[in-house]
């Protein structure tokens, strides 16, 4: 894969000449200058991931989030489980035994009149 890196090899070799170098120099230099500069690039781009790279991460976070999940929920259940078994839950409040059970209800008392009823009729009223 070859990469295009911006570098003007035309101003190098001008400012290699200037400073004394055969055209020859210069140019080879700016060559080698260029060929270093596209292997540090491309080095660079291999190191950068890809969309690809980047979902496939995800997708394996994802897995491992779902099993941490479930593990821990199996675990949490697990220690409940344990718990109940070794600490049983209190007997009922309201418990009867087989004997009590077996005798009929009592009697309800009778209901009260919501209006008391008078024991002697009212006495008639005269004009």
């Amino acid at each position: 894969m070859s990469i295009a890196v911006p570098f003007d090899t035309l101003a190098l070799v001008k400012e290699l000449e200037n400073a004394g170098f055969s055209s020859a120099q210069a140019e080879a230099q700016a060559k080698a200058l260029s060929g270093v500069l596209q292997k540090v690039e491309e080095s660079r781009m291999q190191e950068l991931a890809t969309k690809g790279d980047v979902k496939a991460a995800v997708e394996v976070a994802k897995v491992d989030i779902i099993k941490w999940v479930v593990t821990t929920g199996m675990v949490i259940l697990g220690g409940m489980a344990a718990i109940n078994r070794l600490v049983p839950p209190p007997a009922p409040v309201y418990y009867q035994s087989a004997t009590q059970e077996l005798r009929p209800p009592a009697p309800l008392p009778a209901p009260s009149p919501a209006f008391p009823v008078p024991s002697t009729p009212p006495s008639a009223p005269t004009h």
